[in-house]
């Protein structure tokens, strides 16, 4: 068992933004090999909390603030998802103000981002670095649009980078439904509540300039905040943050079909015979339908042991907050919330606890949250036969998102369960090679799909646990021959330039997206 190797640019040096160098091994995982390389980033001290920030007229008056200049690293945060309003508002005074060449280094692009692309036509954004990217945006990538390769990093690798200067941002434009006139921020309460600003803790800890933009300043301090007092340097209000009714999106959805059903069943069976059930368990899921589904049926399982976890973490929704509130959970680490429930959740208990990004997931804190998982249950738009997966592309190459937590989370936990149905769209999803790797199947324990569950040979563990229980169990290459068999085999097309490179979370390149060919 090995990852697969990285493609065209291995070995090459490049420069994808203002700071930003890397250079580009292949191989390696974080789960099975635990070496650190002796080149590894640290992380540098936080900025210093000052004054409470200036009150500026507008956005325009920010940016001249801020002195920005041309060919500047502009950040933003994506807890609104395709709800937001901030960037586009902020990316519409830059070009009034004149401002050329600029990188955007957003946590999340999403369809809402759509005037985006003029930007990148007019010559306003150069560069673009974000975790996952979808809609319009991602069509003008594939399209070739962008002058340089665009950079995905997962929510780890992100942190990692801002943290430790290689990303460094001149300013962080940070959208805050509440904020207090010293500069206390959060994500709780106010017309757009969207709860914990996570990604956006590390950019304000970081970025030369912070510009906290609210639709209204509180005359008291927020009782609980996320970016502190001080951090801010400048405060604009603005007509809206966005719409917090869209935070939910189709990524987001709870999957209710027969197949997605089963998935849950049997990854609840995988959970029960891992062993690891016990009280003190902790948890996550990703995004996707069948993961929160997962989520939604836990309670039962830990109820019938008679075990109560210790936390949940990551992405919450409200089957998340339905176990901590049903006390089978003690705790909810939040660095973003999926919905309204657990945008409430956050506003009303004080055992769902706020975290940063760089707590969360990054490589390069010293007790990343994702290291002390138990399990986590992760979607796939393919995986091959090395159990390498692609979350970013569909499998005709086409950009449909990004890395986000997965390779995080799959490095992390003792137990990485990926699911996927066997086809979808006329494609199997099981295939002999991903159109793009994200996360390397060396971090992939458990593969659930609707015709059985394939273990990893590096899991003999867990093979022999399961060969106990009445799981149906196959191997990865039986899973791909039925899906092949009733879709036939997806052939790779990879003849177009690379519009798009897939970052390691700890830095270097793990796979790079080729464009559309006429």
């Amino acid at each position: 068992m090995r990852c697969i190797p990285v493609f065209s640019i291995v070995g090459q040096r490049v420069d994808f933004t203002k700071g930003l160098q890397m250079d580009i091994p292949a191989g390696g995982s974080d789960k099975r090999d635990q070496a650190k390389t002796a080149a590894a980033p640290s992380m540098l001290p936080p900025r210093a909390a000052s004054g409470p920030p200036e009150l500026l007229e507008n956005l325009c008056e920010a940016i001249i603030a801020c002195d920005l200049k041309d060919g500047a690293t502009l950040s933003f945060h994506h807890h609104l998802r395709d709800g937001d309003a901030v960037l586009n508002q902020v990316l519409d005074a830059a070009a009034e103000t004149g401002l050329r060449g600029l990188t955007i280094a957003a946590s999340s692009i999403f369809p809402v981002h759509a005037p985006l692309v003029n930007h990148i036509a007019t010559g306003v954004v150069k560069r673009l670095v974000c975790d996952y990217v979808k809609g319009p945006v991602a069509s003008a990538i594939m399209a070739g649009l962008m002058p340089e390769p665009v950079l995905l990093q997962s929510h780890g690798g992100r942190a990692r980078a801002i943290s430790s200067g290689q990303l460094p941002i001149d300013v962080a434009f940070l959208g805050a439904p509440r904020v207090g006139r010293d500069g206390a921020a959060t994500g709780a309460g106010g017309r757009a509540s969207c709860g914990p600003l996570g990604y956006a803790m590390v950019d304000a800890d970081y970025a030369k300039n912070v510009v906290l933009l609210t639709e209204e300043i509180c005359s008291a301090q927020p009782k609980r905040y996320e970016i502190e007092p001080g951090k801010a340097d400048f405060l604009v209000t603005v007509p809206s943050l966005g719409d917090n009714r869209r935070i939910l999106s189709g990524a987001t959805a709870l999957a209710t079909d027969e197949a997605s059903t089963t998935i849950v069943d049997l990854v609840l069976g995988v959970i029960q015979s891992s062993g690891l059930v016990a009280n003190g368990f902790s948890f996550q899921t990703g995004a996707g339908g069948i993961s929160l589904g997962v989520a939604n049926k836990l309670g039962h399982l830990l109820a019938t042991a008679g075990v109560k976890g210790g936390f949940i973490s990551g992405g919450i929704a409200g089957g998340h907050v339905a176990l901590l509130e049903g006390g089978l959970f003690e705790r909810i680490l939040d660095v973003q919330s999926f919905d309204l429930e657990a945008v409430s959740s956050y506003e009303r208990n004080p055992a769902h606890i706020a975290m940063s990004a760089s707590r969360y997931a990054s490589p390069i804190d010293p007790a990343p949250v994702v290291d002390l998982l138990d399990t986590v249950v992760l979607g796939a738009a393919e995986v091959d036969r090395s159990f390498n997966v692609n979350v970013a592309t569909g499998s005709n190459g086409v950009i449909l998102g990004g890395p986000g937590g997965h390779p995080d989370t799959a490095a992390g936990a003792k137990l990485t369960i990926v699911t996927t149905r066997l086809k979808a769209g006329g494609n199997p999803k099981i295939v002999d090679r991903v159109a793009c790797c994200v996360t390397p199947g060396c971090d992939v324990d458990v593969v659930v799909t609707e015709a059985g569950i394939a273990v990893n040979p590096m899991r003999m563990d867990l093979l022999e646990r399961f060969r106990k229980s009445s799981l149906p169990l196959r191997t990865i290459d039986e899973l791909a021959v039925l899906a092949a068999s009733e879709v036939g085999v997806r052939q790779l097309n990879r003849s177009g330039s690379v519009v798009a490179i897939v970052e390691r979370r700890r830095g270097g390149c793990m796979d790079a997206i080729h464009g559309c060919t006429a």
